[in-house]
Order: C-alpha cells, then sequence, then structure tokens
C-alpha cells in the first residue's frame, strides 16, 4: 500500500509538472505571436493588474494605502484611525485601509513615488514638491492650518534675539519640509536668503537632540516639539509662523486612485471631519484617544491644539495660501518645475463640514481651559 501510494504520487506530480511546462510554453508563445503582430501586451494592463491585486483583500473590497505621519498637525486623522471612524466610514464604501507611518512630509512623498501608498498627508511644500518632481498626485482635502504650529526657535539661553541674528549660523530644519519654506520667508524678510545661514538636514526628532546639545544654532520645527521643549525649559520661540504663514496641512492621493475610487476618498474624508468635529466638541475624549500617538500627554495635547483649526475644507483662503508657497519654491528654486495649484487641488473630494472648522480655543477658568466650537476668522 505504502509503495503503490508513493507511485501514484509520483505520477501525480510528473503530470503537474508536464501541464505547468504546457502553460508556460503557451504563454510565451502568445507573448510571441502578439509581440511579431505589433500587439506587445500593454504594460498599463501589467501595472493595473498589480495595483488591484496590492488593493484587493480578497474579499472584493478596496483597500487605501494610508501614509500617516505621527504629529497633532494632524490629530483629525488620528483621531479617526484611533476611534474607529477610518473603519467605519471606508466600510460603507466597501473598502479597508492599511496604515504606515512616517517621520516627515519628504519620506511620505518617498513612499506615494515607489507606489507603495495611495493617500498621504503632510505639510503644503511635501505636497506641492511632490507633484513638482513628476508624481501624478492630487490635494483631496484639508486637514489642518495653523500659524503658530511652525517656528524658529534656539537655546533658551542663546544670545540670538532676531532673524537677522542667525546670518552665518548653523540652523537644523528637515529639508523639503514646510519648516524650510518658513526659515527662507523669515530670512527673506531680513534681506537674506538660506544661502546666508548653515543648513543641517534633521528630523525633528533629530532637531531636538540637536538643540539640546547645542550643535545647532537654531531649529525650525513644529508641534509638539515647540511646545515640549517651551515646557521643558529647553529652547525657546524667536518667531512663529504669525503673518507669513497659514501653514496648511493637505491630504493628497495618487490621482489614479483618486480617479478609479473617488467614493473611497469621500468616504477618507468624512471620518477625518468626523476626527475634527470631535476635537472640538470633546476635545477630552480625542486627546486621550491620541495623546500616546504623538508621545505628550492630554493636557499638553489641548494647549497644542490651540494653535491648529482642524477641518477637511478647501476654502479659497487655503489655496491661495498653497499658491503662494509654490510660487515662493518655484522662484527660490526649491521646485524641480512650476506646479499649477488649481490644477493639483480637487476641492470635489472633501467632506462636508459642519457649520464651521473645528478649533479649540481657550477661555479662561479657574481650574483648566475648556474648548468650543470656532469660526476662525482669516
Amino acid at each position: 500500500m505504502m509503495g503503490t501510494g508513493n507511485g501514484s504520487g509520483i505520477r501525480g506530480r510528473l503530470h503537474g509538472v508536464r501541464m505547468a511546462c504546457r502553460c508556460v510554453a503557451a504563454a510565451l508563445s502568445l507573448t510571441l505571436m502578439l509581440s511579431l503582430s505589433g500587439c506587445a501586451w500593454p504594460s498599463e494592463l501589467i501595472a493595473d493588474a498589480g495595483a488591484k491585486a496590492l488593493r484587493d483583500n480578497g474579499s472584493g473590497t478596496t483597500t487605501l494605502r494610508i501614509a500617516a505621519q505621527p504629529y497633532p498637525l494632524y490629530s483629525d486623522v488620528w483621531v479617526a484611525h484611533e476611534l474607529g471612524y477610518l473603519k467605519d466610514e471606508l466600510g460603507k464604501a466597501d473598502a479597508s485601509y492599511n496604515w504606515d507611518s512616517f517621520k516627515s512630509g519628504p519620506l511620505v512623498n518617498e513612499a506615494m513615488a515607489s507606489g507603495n501608498e495611495d493617500i498621504g498627508y503632510a505639510a503644503d511644500l511635501p505636497a506641492i514638491i511632490a507633484k513638482s518632481t513628476g508624481q501624478n498626485v492630487t490635494i483631496v482635502s484639508n486637514v489642518a492650518y495653523g500659524e503658530k504650529a511652525l517656528a524658529i526657535m534656539v537655546p533658551t539661553d542663546s544670545p540670538i534675539t532676531s532673524v537677522a541674528d542667525l546670518k552665518g549660523k548653523k540652523v537644523g530644519y528637515a529639508t523639503g519640509s514646510y519648516a524650510q519654506h518658513l526659515l527662507a520667508l523669515r530670512l527673506a524678510e531680513q534681506g537674506l536668503t538660506l544661502d546666508d545661514v548653515q543648513t543641517a538636514n534633521l528630523s525633528a526628532e533629530d532637531q531636538v537632540a540637536a538643540i539640546q546639545s547645542h550643535g545647532v544654532d537654531a531649529i525650525v520645527i513644529w508641534e509638539q516639539y515647540i511646545t515640549k521643549l517651551e515646557s521643558e525649559g529647553t529652547a525657546k520661540v524667536l518667531v512663529d509662523g504669525t503673518g507669513v504663514k497659514r501653514g496648511n496641512m493637505v491630504s493628497y492621493a495618487t490621482a489614479d486612485y483618486a480617479k478609479q475610487h473617488p467614493d473611497v476618498i469621500r468616504a477618507y474624508n468624512r471620518a477625518v471631519q468626523r476626527g475634527a468635529d470631535l476635537i472640538a466638541k470633546d476635545p477630552d475624549k480625542a486627546s486621550s484617544a491620541v495623546a500616546k500617538d504623538f508621545g505628550v500627554d492630554a493636557a499638553m495635547l489641548k494647549r497644542i491644539w490651540i494653535h491648529l483649526t482642524f477641518t477637511t475644507e478647501l476654502k479659497q483662503d487655503d489655496i491661495d495660501a498653497i499658491t503662494q508657497v509654490s510660487d515662493f519654491a518655484w522662484r527660490n528654486g526649491i521646485l524641480k518645475s512650476q506646479v499649477d495649484v488649481n490644477a493639483l487641488i480637487d476641492t470635489k473630494l472633501a467632506a462636508s463640514t459642519s457649520a464651521s472648522a473645528s478649533s479649540p480655543t481657550s477661555t479662561s477658568s479657574s481650574s483648566s481651559s475648556s474648548f468650543t466650537t470656532a469660526t476662525t476668522k482669516e
């Protein structure tokens, strides 16, 4: 019995090998005939098949691959992630999602360019740079904005008291991030350029280490680090974006995905808007859900939120601000090609917002800050 079973198994395997060889030969013959007849298999069909395989989770639903960043600037997206709003809204569109976290906008760009992600969120400049380098991307919604959520900081004991004092000094920032734009803007006000300072390309975490060790004279950094460094007494704000930089955070998708799955993008935006609304209506619940993701406690996170307005809505003020960023970056050689912002932005995919943007604001209280929904006046 044992011998008979082994013989049958061997014959079966040999038969399978012969059939596989015939299939391969047939496929090669078909490819050769198509090539000779001038009908080579279209590469775009192969790419589409690969994309479908990546996005199909086996149940016939679409998977949205999200490139995230762990910063309070994007708190509404994180609230949507942690409290299940993304799962809920995407489920209504027969979709699920994968969540990958990156340390900066330029890294999100790399992941998008490599085809590993379908949608990401970042500050204004990285999204524009992505388009200028040839990536076929579309801004599909706002995430937040805030002039005070980005700042140039110096050590608490630094003799530097003005932006003009930065001439010849070493300044750390993430190249290609919106921090680079703020530094360039503030230097320009003093008749200076980026060439007038020594620059160090550092991630946010490396900037913190550098300023703690006095390895740099200044850094250009965003929240949560501004509030943390001030609270620790390590650094102080030299100047922030007030009056010169709106500081938009945006969600941007590959244009192909947005075109093929607009319902999924709208579902994503609905989830993010729910996160924004919760931050305004119940900041205690919202901060408790996501503070751990940013390495701060809930109380500090609520202080940070005072500097930000969370909304998916793209108003004309936002489009104008993003256009100014693009124009400035083009004039100053930051972009490889000029970007038409009106063509880059698709306002039709943003979620409908409730009466106003979600902007936590503090009011005087004997014990702690309270929060209300406020309409920010531009």
